[in-house]
């Protein structure tokens, strides 16, 4: 074994019994994985050396029953230093802890300790008392148990209550989150309510602005095919018009041919020629037969008196 490790072939030929005695050997660290390899040594002797502190994997010695670690300088132990459940003596005299890890607590099995001659916290030291006797020790082991256990209990409902109140606030988180969900659905549901609201009266303002249109639209068509009282008779369509005045301007040119033909027949000298005997011949049967009816024979008086 060598001497800054504690490793080595010889360290199996230190076993007596269940018995592994490694004090006085100048240790700086504590050869674990050899003393795992070596589950009958219950009871393992490390007082006096240089141990400053015990490496985690040391809480995988399950097998310890008895552990001396007096006279080194521990300022700590391990946390899970409570994995240990089957020790039942332990003795820390003269190192330099402080305080003890929770886990200590879960040391159900020990039943003696020897905490003297540590800087330990003055709460503690009142509790483990002095280990002069077997008694006191036994004794020492019992009060510092329950005291890391209150410890434990004390931290365990810490525990909860920080548990509680981040699942409160969470909860808090949630409803609040919920409500401002609830909320941003409730504003989208009034906008989309508003803007449907806005559209329909868009649609009934076009929908009266056309029906107002197709009225005014139909009562100026009506107002334009019917004739305004006082208004003057609708004229003939414009061919028919045409028409009647070029009959008419047909008839006066022949009446006036035929008054030419018989002014020229009465009162020149063509009244001997054979056409103008035939018109004036006809002129005056005309004449004699017009005479027969009143109202014409007093028409031509006043025509010849004019």
């Amino acid at each position: 074994m060598s001497r800054g490790g504690g490793k080595g072939p010889s360290l199996k030929d230190k076993l007596d019994g269940n018995e592994l005695d490694l004090s006085l050997c100048d240790l700086n660290e504590v050869p674990v994985r050899e003393l795992a390899a070596l589950p009958k040594a219950t009871i393992l002797d490390l007082s006096c050396n240089n141990l400053i502190s015990l490496p985690s994997d040391f809480c995988s010695l399950l097998h310890l029953v008895k552990l001396d670690l007096s006279k080194n300088r521990l300022q700590q132990l391990p946390l899970d230093f409570g994995r240990l459940v089957n020790l039942q003596h332990l003795d820390l005299l003269n190192n330099r802890l402080v305080t003890l890890p929770v886990s200590f607590a879960q040391l159900k099995n020990l039943k003696w300790l020897d905490l003297k001659d540590n800087p330990l916290d003055p709460v503690l030291a009142k509790v483990a008392g002095d280990c002069l006797d077997e008694k006191q020790c036994k004794q020492a082991a019992v009060k510092v148990l329950q005291h890391m256990k209150a410890i434990q209990s004390e931290q365990d409902r810490q525990r909860q209550r920080k548990l509680q109140a981040e699942r409160e606030m969470e909860k808090k988180r949630e409803a609040e989150q919920r409500a401002k969900e609830a909320q941003e659905r409730e504003v989208r549901k009034r906008e989309k309510a508003e803007e449907k609201e806005r559209r329909r009266r868009e649609y009934d303002a076009q929908k009266a602005a056309k029906q107002e249109m197709e009225k005014k639209t139909k009562k100026e068509t009506v107002q334009t095919r019917k004739p305004a009282s006082g208004s003057r008779p609708p004229q003939l369509p414009r061919h028919k018009h045409s028409w009647s005045r070029s009959v008419l301007r047909v008839l006066l040119f022949v009446l006036l041919c035929i008054l030419c033909t018989l002014a020229a027949c009465k009162l020149t000298e063509l009244q001997r020629q054979p056409l103008c005997v035939s018109v004036n011949t006809l002129y005056e049967d005309v004449l004699a037969a017009l005479q027969n009816h009143k109202t014409l024979q007093n028409m031509l008086q006043q025509n010849s008196q004019q």
